[in-house]
């Protein structure tokens, strides 16, 4: 209930601009990350985005530089690698400049259990470890700095925890995999770890929330087979509102000191 109710309400918008800011943006070429870099991007905003796939990072480049006029730069990283995350996380290190904003955008939703390369159940690496290593690493960065604001792109989803978190088999080995249960696991997870780093950073001028999107037109769990495919287009996609209304609610959050 409390999902529909707050899809209901429409996002307060924030007219500040972001002129001279470095925002960094997960998940960046599709969906809520691509509405958002565009909205921070028309607002002034430099971006570096961390994607997976080096021709739709390109074309992102491309069409942010061109038509915004500010810097649009990535880092190609998957967030189901281990390898991968901490790369990123470390090339944001070796970045001399500011890191005024990260939005931690990125995330999947399966229907069918898979393990990573690296032994862990997937959405639960890319929707909870792969911000919390990213923060992890850069933390004494951020605290040095002075100032950042973190978002995590969360969701009314962590309710479904309620029925599925087990901290003895997180990678969904001794029972019959649930994809909400999964999700929510992933997703409750990450609040969790929030509040960990929020006191890490109190007083630093740092800070760390998260916040729901809303529910909106995304290709999350595209790849999830024919009867969830046909789900999501007929049923689901008609009762959801479009990206642009999340990248506002994320732009309003975010700007002000």
């Amino acid at each position: 209930m409390a999902m529909i109710k707050n899809n209901s309400k429409s996002p307060l918008i924030c007219a500040d601009d972001c002129k001279g800011k470095l925002v960094v943006i997960t998940g960046a070429t599709s969906g809520i990350g691509y509405a958002a870099a565009r909205k921070f991007a028309s607002k002034g905003a430099d971006l570096i985005c961390i994607n997976r796939n080096k021709e739709r990072s390109e074309a992102l480049k491309h069409e942010i530089e061109s038509v915004y006029k500010v810097k649009c730069d990535y880092i190609l990283a998957d967030f189901s690698s281990m390898d991968d995350t901490h790369q990123a996380a470390h090339r944001l290190l070796e970045i001399e400049k500011p890191i005024d904003i990260i939005i931690h955008n990125a995330g999947i939703y399966l229907t069918k259990r898979q393990i990573t390369s690296n032994g862990i159940e997937k959405v639960f690496m890319v929707n909870y470890l792969s911000s919390f290593i990213m923060n992890d690493i850069l933390k004494e960065k951020l605290k040095c700095q002075g100032k950042c604001r973190i978002l995590l792109v969360n969701s009314e989803g962590h309710r479904f925890a309620a029925w599925g978190m087990r901290f003895d088999d997180l990678d969904w080995s001794k029972r019959r995999y649930s994809g909400l249960k999964s999700y929510g696991t992933a997703k409750l997870a990450e609040l969790l770890a929030m509040l960990k780093f929020d006191e890490y950073f109190r007083g630093s001028g740092v800070t760390i929330n998260a916040m729901h999107p809303g529910a909106v037109k995304t290709a999350t769990g595209q790849d999830n087979g024919p009867l969830y495919k046909w789900f999501k287009k007929n049923v689901l996609d008609k009762t959801l509102n479009p990206v642009s209304v999340a990248a506002e609610a994320i732009y309003y959050l975010m700007p002000a000191e």
